[in-house]
């Protein structure tokens, strides 16, 4: 259903005459200086755009978003009749606006800056003004409140109106102050929770305990606001982190879901540094103790891993993610692979982080930069395989084929130059999972409909099948259920 607003705009040649000029929204130029989409997937439409080059979007048929020919993109309102008004009443040659001004500052303001601009539009602003508001229907909001609804939708830009370039998948630039503080958004509910804990509501600490996701925001929030009278909270949240669980490494600990969170809990009950809470330590890490060598452990990791210096975007991008905000943590993602250099470490952390949210598109693009900057055949060979997993999740099964084959090259089946790390690969984890991802791409091009493709990548599953041992017991048992069935299919000597 096209919006009313927009209906009379591309219906009434007065009216868009006028909203092109003096106020910059002409919906004769509906394209963009490249080709873009949003993070989301949801319909974008081009509707109008400006004399800098930049285009107003239609989001999902409601929102408008204004993207410029720089780089920049933000939401401006809720709908087309909302954008009109802002651009009609507080029109771009009005600076200096802010929430510091009231409504007569602001009206102030306004009539400073149109006189300035009648030099430039002519002595006809305030009726030409006044025909558009008229003619579109809009009505008169006190500037104060009309204001208030632009900064709102800019500070929402983020999760879902992520605009990205649709050739690199770059996002466009959003002013630094409209991003969203995705730890403030994935903390919220361990606050409230806290807060009701503290309070004595009934069930509250049962409930905070109880789900796992929730148990690890209230951590967190205790973490940011330590109470003295928390501590026998936070014995019952670490007892409950511990059932049922063996003990972790450290480094396996900050590294795996839900781990970090047990140790998180282990460093606030060691924060209090009593005797009692030793074997409870012991069993949640096996290296605290009680006393004051537990406040001297915590006081050391969390100066490692947990204080504000050392703390990881990635946490709050994983909370987000277990929480079900899978937008929130795409965005963050998105924006954190974006500033991100030849980084490896941060590089594998992105493209992991990105798969497990279902954008295999951004995770390949961060997995390409990834596998430029392996330097021995191993590591080449090993992200390539994951190269190939991704590419085949987003559906491009002939990059996931050319990915195989800078795995099958890096190892030397086909006339590569490997080195010494990949001697006997074989014989190890690296070939079955290479061998995995030829079956697995057999399948989804079966699936497909691709014959060829299906054909050529069976060739190199038998011979890889043939170099790992295919009748081991321990080389199949590892396989994939999916890739056993490509097994199965070739053994029957089809695809």
């Amino acid at each position: 259903m096209t919006d009313p607003v927009l209906h009379l705009l591309r219906t009434r040649p007065d009216l868009a005459e006028l909203a092109a000029f003096p106020f910059n929204f002409d919906v004769e130029r509906v394209y963009h200086v490249e080709d873009v989409r949003l993070a989301s997937g949801a319909p974008l439409e081009p509707i109008a755009g400006d004399d800098t080059g930049g285009t107003y979007f239609l989001c999902a048929c409601a929102a408008v978003l204004h993207a410029s020919s720089e780089g920049e993109a933000v939401l401006m309102a809720d709908g087309v009749g909302e954008a009109l008004e802002m651009l009609v009443r507080l029109p771009e040659w009005c600076e200096g606006l802010t929430t510091d001004l009231d409504e007569d500052g602001m009206i102030a303001a306004v009539r400073a800056s149109d006189d300035e601009a009648r030099e430039a539009f002519g002595p006809a602003l305030d009726a030409q003004r006044e025909a558009l508001l008229s003619g579109l229907g809009l009505p008169r909001r006190p500037l104060v409140e009309l204001f208030a609804m632009a900064e709102s939708a800019a500070g929402r830009t983020d999760p879902h109106h992520v605009l990205l370039n649709a050739r690199d998948l770059c996002a466009y630039r959003l002013d630094e102050s409209y991003h969203l503080s995705l730890r403030d958004i994935v903390l919220g509910p361990g606050r409230e929770a806290l807060g009701r804990v503290r309070a004595g509501a009934p069930g509250a600490r049962d409930a905070a305990a109880g789900d796992a996701v929730l148990r690890a925001g209230v951590l967190w929030a205790a973490y940011g606001d330590r109470r003295d009278d928390d501590l026998p909270l936070l014995r019952f949240l670490l007892e409950r982190e511990v059932v049922g669980r063996e003990v972790p490494e450290r480094e396996e600990a900050l590294g795996a879901e839900g781990y970090e969170t047990r140790w998180l809990a282990a460093v606030l009950v060691a924060s209090y540094g009593r005797d009692e809470d030793a074997q409870l330590l012991r069993s949640a890490t096996s290296a605290a103790t009680g006393g004051g060598g537990a406040v001297e452990w915590a006081r050391v990791q969390e100066a490692e891993w947990f204080g504000p210096a050392a703390q990881s975007p990635f946490t709050w991008v994983e909370l987000a993610r277990r929480q079900g905000r899978v937008e929130h943590a795409r965005a963050a993602l998105i924006r954190l692979l974006d500033d991100t250099g030849p980084d490896a470490g941060r590089l594998r952390k992105l493209s992991r982080a990105l798969e497990r949210v279902g954008d295999h598109a951004q995770a390949a693009r961060a997995q390409v930069c990834l596998l430029s900057l392996q330097d021995s055949a191993w590591d080449r060979a090993s992200e390539a395989y994951v190269l190939a997993r991704v590419e085949r999740g987003r559906g491009d099964l002939a990059a996931a084929a050319r990915a195989l084959h800078r795995a099958r090259t890096a190892v030397g089946v086909e006339g590569g130059a490997p080195d010494d790390t990949v001697a006997q690969w074989h014989r190890r984890g690296l070939g079955r999972l290479i061998t995995e991802q030829h079956l697995e791409l057999v399948l989804a091009a079966v699936e497909a409909g691709d014959a060829v493709l299906a054909r050529t990548t069976m060739a190199h599953g038998r011979y890889l099948l043939d170099r790992i041992g295919a009748e081991s017991a321990k080389t199949l048992s590892g396989l994939s259920t999916r890739a056993k069935w490509a097994v199965a299919g070739l053994r029957r000597g089809g695809a």
